[in-house]
């Protein structure tokens, strides 16, 4: 890990959908260990890390930063599962399934994201409690 621990494990969220939104907010309250970060994908500082980990500009999935390492779709809830407090960490299990099965199902809900759970016209504000966990 590198000098700055602070900035190992972000989470880049797209900031205006609600789905989204809504889990972030699931997400910080049940990660005590406080070691996620959080930043939307349409922000200056999400941009320049799909830049600096080669990623599309027009990313619209989440996104998690893990040291080095970038992981995308399912792969990113999994292992953002890991660092939830509970039970959440066994569901790492479901990297035995194929990621082209996991994707597809977290494709079908990313597609109809917008329509199914709405939009807002600008990104979601965290409240002071969560405010210094965003990037």
């Amino acid at each position: 890990m590198g000098a700055d621990n602070s900035l190992n494990k972000i989470v880049l969220f797209d900031g205006v959908c609600n789905l989204c939104s809504s889990s972030v907010q699931f997400i910080l309250k049940r990660n005590s260990k406080k070691n996620l970060k959080f930043a939307s994908l349409q922000s200056d500082f999400g941009q320049s890390q799909l830049i600096k980990f080669q990623l599309s500009a027009e990313v619209k999935t989440i996104v998690y930063l893990k040291g080095e390492k970038a992981y995308l779709r399912s792969d990113a809830v999994l292992e953002i599962c890991k660092e939830l407090n509970g039970l959440y960490p066994i569901l790492s299990v479901y990297t035995i399934t194929p990621r082209f099965a996991r994707d597809w199902i977290y494709n079908v809900i990313a597609k109809h994201r917008y329509q199914w759970f709405g939009k807002k016209d600008q990104c979601w504000i965290p409240s002071t409690e969560f405010s210094e966990r965003f990037i």
